[in-house]
């Protein structure tokens, strides 16, 4: 069977991703990837003719955001910089490295999005449970890391809870939150299960490449990236044990798209550096690997299209999982991000710390919660009675899903940018403007493209072998593409935009030793 690569599922894919990604840079870490994760999960889904699939956007755009967050814990910043060094080994290594923090990025972002499509509803909606309680633990533990460590930041490699400045008690939390719920209802449902497998691969990979064997990527900056291998091959192991090949292909598809996708979007910056010109090239990087990665879910989704059968959400077993998952978008998302708004109005002076006593912040606060409360009473209505302006079908309900989540980022994301707006933003806020609304029309003035679903599960194992030679093969070539282009354009001189870290040799900059009691960490 060959695949279909249609043209607006690949383009909108990309260019909702690529969206998410631009409007990410003003956030960052996991809670700013969430965003590219809802778009692109969304408009792949839509552009498909797969009405079991547009029956569970909601779910796709609540797990595309969980599954894309996770990379956002992966420091990077230092290994840009390497590629921009003058140093041959270095530069080779930099694009090595961003092509492994790429694709652990994207593995996982794939799997979460192609969830939906594959499980049944009574094994999708029993991850609600496990994944609420693991949250609000992760929100506790924030506030106790905000009490214990330093008051500076830059000395927080002082705090007791410093361990090569990783997610090691997040990881650690996930797994007993799991074995405690599991206890409370005397059963380890298999959303459990491959939390359990990713957490624990979390812990096993970190300690294994790091303390043991001594792999540091870019010291003395943290080592996530570690954790991440540990976490996607607990991952794919699960996908074998549970002889779930399909959620496998999904995975490593995005995760070869995104390895080049970031690597190769590196180089792109880099070729625009050299023109001289003068503007926020940081942010051509970030869209143009959103852009790329959202074609490896295409590809990604297109694939399982066509090779996965229907799947039911008959009988509607716990039905308030998708009140949740859509509040979870329309709320949790943008008010996660969003709420960091405030503290670009107050150092910008452009509105007051404290109106009527009131903070900023508290404001904030409580016109989201003014806001909460009128969709969470829709929502609640639209239950007993339909609301008249929420369309009747499901395409139509994902369009608007789409379309109000989009509207509400990029105005969310330039009311945060609008304070300090400068010539280079354009680049950033306007070229994400635009893209919205040329998204907006491809998804209103198209229709889905028609596919055969396969009645029974199609067997994987050769798709997965061809997949895996074509990818490690692109990689190769790609990154020495990467390198060899970067070399003719540069040579040994620094290409500017970046400080200068070089990894390796007697000029190295890295270090594995932590910042003296009283020195700042770098």
């Amino acid at each position: 069977m060959k695949l279909n690569l249609d043209k607006r599922t690949v383009f909108l894919t990309a260019l909702s991703l690529s969206i998410g990604w631009g409007i990410r840079g003003n956030y960052g870490h996991e809670i700013g990837a969430m965003i590219p994760g809802v778009l692109a999960a969304m408009a792949v889904v839509l552009c498909i003719d797969r009405a079991d699939w547009h029956r569970r956007i909601a779910y796709f755009a609540m797990f595309g955001a969980i599954g894309w967050s996770f990379g956002g814990s992966m420091s990077y910043g230092q290994v840009i910089a390497y590629t921009h060094s003058g140093h041959s080994a270095t530069q080779l290594y930099g694009f090595a490295s961003l092509f492994l923090i790429g694709f652990l990025w994207a593995a996982i972002g794939g799997a979460g999005t192609a969830l939906p499509a594959v499980l049944s509803r009574e094994r999708l909606t029993e991850f609600f449970t496990p994944l609420i309680a693991v949250f609000a633990v992760w929100m506790v533990q924030d506030k106790f890391e905000a009490w214990m460590e330093p008051a500076d930041s830059d000395f927080r490699h002082e705090g007791l809870l410093y361990w090569y400045d990783s997610d090691w008690l997040a990881s650690l939390t996930a797994i007993a939150t799991v074995l405690i719920l599991s206890a409370v209802q005397r059963r380890l449902c298999e959303a459990s299960k491959l939390i359990l497998f990713m957490a624990a691969g979390w812990f096993v990979g970190f300690v294994l490449l790091v303390p043991v064997l001594g792999w540091r990527m870019t010291p003395p900056r943290g080592d996530n990236w570690a954790g991440c291998v540990g976490m996607v091959a607990g991952m794919l192991a699960y996908f074998e044990w549970r002889k779930l090949r399909v959620l496998t292909l999904a995975s490593l598809v995005c995760g070869f798209f995104g390895g080049f996708g970031f690597a190769s979007g590196q180089l792109s910056k880099l070729m625009w550096i050299k023109t001289g010109w003068q503007t926020n090239w940081h942010s051509v990087l970030e869209q143009s690997y959103g852009f790329i990665n959202g074609v490896g879910l295409a590809v990604a989704m297109l694939l399982l299209a066509a090779r996965t059968p229907k799947v039911s959400d008959e009988p509607c077993q716990r039905r308030w999982t998708e009140d949740f998952a859509v509040g979870f978008v329309l709320l949790g998302v943008t008010w996660l991000n969003l709420v960091r708004n405030p503290e670009a109005w107050l150092k910008a002076k452009t509105f007051p710390e404290t109106i009527l006593k009131l903070s900023a912040f508290t404001w904030f606060h409580l016109a989201y919660a003014a806001l909460t409360i009128v969709v969470v009473w829709l929502l609640l209505r639209h239950r007993k009675q339909p609301l008249a302006f929420i369309p009747t079908g499901w395409l139509g309900r994902g369009q608007l899903l789409y379309l109000v989540f989009l509207w509400w980022v990029v105005v969310g994301n330039f009311d945060r940018s609008v304070v300090n707006f400068a010539p280079q933003r354009l680049i950033t806020e306007g070229v994400v403007f635009l893209n919205a609304c040329v998204s907006t029309l491809i998804l209103l003035a198209g229709s889905p493209v028609p596919v055969v679903a396969e009645t029974e599960k199609a067997p994987f194992g050769a798709l997965l072998k061809k997949a895996v030679a074509v990818g490690l093969l692109a990689t190769m070539l790609s990154l020495l593409a990467d390198w060899a282009i970067t070399r003719a354009m540069f040579g040994n001189t620094l290409a500017g935009f970046s400080a200068k870290h070089i990894r390796f040799g007697p000029d190295a900059t890295a270090t594995t030793d932590k910042p003296k009691a009283g020195q700042p960490h770098p």
